[in-house]
C-alpha cells in the first residue's frame, strides 16, 4: 500500500492560521503587536528569498516586521552594535540574523550576542541548554516543524524507535532531543555509523538530514515507518530530498515530499516562536 503523503504546505498553513488567531487575541488583550527583526548582510539570492518569505508571513499573522539589509562589506563590530540596539528595543520581540554571514564576521559571536529571550531561532547556547534539560522556550524552527508534522500525521511516539541520519546542530541533534522528550528511543547516525541500513530499517520514525541526494534508498526503510525527509538538494532532475521518495513510499506508512514537506514548516514555527517571545515579554 502506498504511503500517506504528509503535506507540509497544508500543515504550515494551518499553523499560521492558528498563530494569526492567537495574535489577534494577544493584541486585543494586551495592546502589543509582536515584532520580528530580520537582519540580512549581503545579497545572497537564497537568503533574500527567505527573508522576503518571512516578511510575508509576518504580514499574514499580524506581526510587525523590521528588515535591516546591510552591505556585504559590513564589519563584525557594526553588526554586533545593531544586534545590541535590537536587544534594547521594546517593539522587537524576536531577532533573526540570516545565515550565512560574510567571512569577515564570526557567526557564533553574532548569534551569541542576541538576547536569549529574543532568540526565536533557538540557536543561542542558553536556549540549547533549555532544550537539553527539557525546559525549551524556543525550539529550533526546523526540528519543531518536524515534530508538528509527526504529531499531525498521527505518528505514535512513546516507545517508538526513532532514527536520525545526520548530527548537525541545526536539525539532527535538536530533533533527537525533542523526540527523546516524547519518550522515543533515539539513535543518531552519521558518516561513521556501522551498517547504516540495518539501523534505519529498525526505525519506526526515520528522519533524514544529511544533504546527500537520495541517500536513503528503499531497502533502508522498514515496513510501516514514518519517514521525514529534511534534505533539499538541487540536481539535474530538480529538487530532491535525502530519501529516494518513490522507493521509500512503497515501504513507509507516511512520508514527506521534497519540496512541500519540511520546508514550509520552518517559517511557520518561527512565527509561533515570535508570538511566544512577545508573550514572555509582558510584565509579570
Amino acid at each position: 500500500m502506498a504511503a500517506t503523503i504528509i503535506d507540509g504546505k497544508q500543515v504550515s498553513s494551518d499553523i499560521r492560521a492558528e498563530v494569526a488567531q492567537d495574535t489577534a487575541r494577544f493584541k486585543e488583550q494586551h495592546g502589543v503587536t509582536p515584532g520580528l527583526a530580520v537582519v540580512l548582510v549581503g545579497e545572497d539570492p537564497a537568503s533574500q528569498v527567505y527573508v522576503r518569505n518571512k516578511e510575508n508571513a509576518c504580514a499574514e499573522v499580524g506581526f510587525n516586521s523590521f528588515k535591516f539589509a546591510l552591505p556585504g562589506e559590513t564589519g563584525e563590530e557594526e553588526l554586533l552594535k545593531l544586534v545590541d540596539e535590537l536587544n534594547d528595543r521594546a517593539d522587537v520581540h524576536g531577532i533573526l540574523v540570516q545565515l550565512p554571514l560574510p567571512e569577515q564576521i564570526d557567526s557564533n559571536k553574532v548569534l551569541y550576542g542576541i538576547n536569549p529571550d529574543k532568540d526565536v531561532d533557538g540557536f543561542h547556547p542558553v536556549n540549547v541548554g533549555r532544550l537539553v534539560i527539557g525546559e525549551t522556550i524556543f525550539p529550533p524552527c526546523t526540528p519543531a516543524g518536524i515534530m508538528e508534522l509527526l504529531k499531525r500525521s498521527g505518528t505514535g511516539f512513546t516507545g517508538a524507535n526513532a532514527v536520525i541520519v545526520g548530527r548537525s546542530n541545526i536539525v539532527g541533534k535538536p530533533v533527537a532531543l525533542l523526540l527523546l522528550a516524547e519518550n522515543c528511543t533515539v539513535t543518531i547516525c552519521h558518516s561513521r555509523t556501522k551498517d547504516l541500513p540495518s539501523v534505519t530499517r529498525d526505525a519506526d520514525i526515520l528522519v533524514a538530514a544529511v544533504g546527500v541526494p537520495k541517500m536513503i534508498t528503499g531497502d533502508m526503510v522498514g515496513e510501516g515507518a514514518t519517514v521525514i525527509d529534511v534534505g533539499v538538494n538541487r540536481t539535474d532532475e530538480g529538487l530532491v530530498g535525502d530519501v529516494d521518495f518513490a522507493a521509500a513510499s512503497e515501504k513507509a506508512r507516511a512520508i514527506t515530499p521534497v519540496p512541500g514537506g519540511v520546508g514550509p514548516m520552518t517559517i511557520a514555527m518561527l512565527m509561533r516562536n515570535t508570538l511566544r517571545a512577545a508573550e514572555l515579554s509582558l510584565p509579570v
